[in-house]
């Protein structure tokens, strides 16, 4: 694809990514739910307490360099990227992240384990240190992003060994991204804008990228020390 054609591209997500701003975060305790959540359908995908309901991609058990560390799932050592053991087609995501300086990790949506790599089926919510990681010099994959597709606008993240509120939205084709109460992406899956970009993307030659009506959600091991925590779900019908 030419630069022109890239560009044209990057600019036409621009329009979508004014921020909307949603109501002011939740102030209650990690790794819990409230009663209205609860009579809403809202689940844990983690307790805070124990790593029931992971493993690694491609595994049967989870691997020892995700830990439980201080009521928060962390990469603590050289794993591999997890996944959760039930599959989910739509559904709204909440979860907190707190990223090492310079760190990068991720959170994957509707993956199946097809292929080598997670990310050749999963699109990717990017978690990263924007200021010292340099994936954060370009907005395709900085915080937020969808990784090399969908760019996130500047200075929404917190930093580096802060925590970080996420909402990730899949229902259907469409899919919204949410960092710390603005909405930061939104596309449809299989459109035509969503497929250009996927093919001029390195996830072209991958046919099943972003084509599962179902799938597990990952974290991502990329290398730095990441920890995730009220990792909390609704099905949506």
């Amino acid at each position: 694809m030419t630069v022109a054609r890239s560009a044209a591209l990057a600019a036409a997500a621009v329009f979508v990514l004014l921020p909307a701003i949603a109501p002011a975060l939740s102030a209650q305790a990690p790794n819990t739910l409230t009663s209205a959540e609860r009579a809403a359908g809202w689940r844990l995908l983690f307790d805070g307490k124990t790593t029931a309901g992971w493993r690694g991609f491609k595994m049967d058990s989870l691997p020892s360099g995700w830990q439980v560390v201080n009521g928060a799932l962390t990469r603590v050592a050289a794993a591999g990227d997890i996944v959760t053991r039930e599959q989910f087609r739509d559904f709204e995501l909440s979860l907190e992240w707190n990223v090492a300086p310079g760190g990068n990790s991720g959170i994957f949506y509707r993956a199946s384990e097809d292929g080598d790599a997670i990310y050749w089926t999963a699109p990717e919510m990017q978690v990263l240190d924007d200021a010292r990681h340099a994936d954060g010099k370009s907005r395709l994959t900085a915080a937020g992003s969808t990784f090399g597709l969908y760019p996130a606008p500047a200075l929404v993240v917190k930093p580096a060994g802060e925590w970080n509120q996420v909402r990730l939205l899949v229902k259907g084709h469409h899919v919204e991204h949410w960092l710390n109460g603005v909405k930061v992406v939104e596309y449809e899956l299989l459109s035509p804008d969503w497929e250009a970009r996927v093919k001029a993307s390195k996830f072209a030659p991958h046919p099943h990228y972003g084509r599962n009506a179902k799938g597990y959600i990952g974290l991502q091991d990329h290398g730095d020390r990441v920890a995730y925590r009220t990792i909390k779900i609704l099905v949506l019908p």
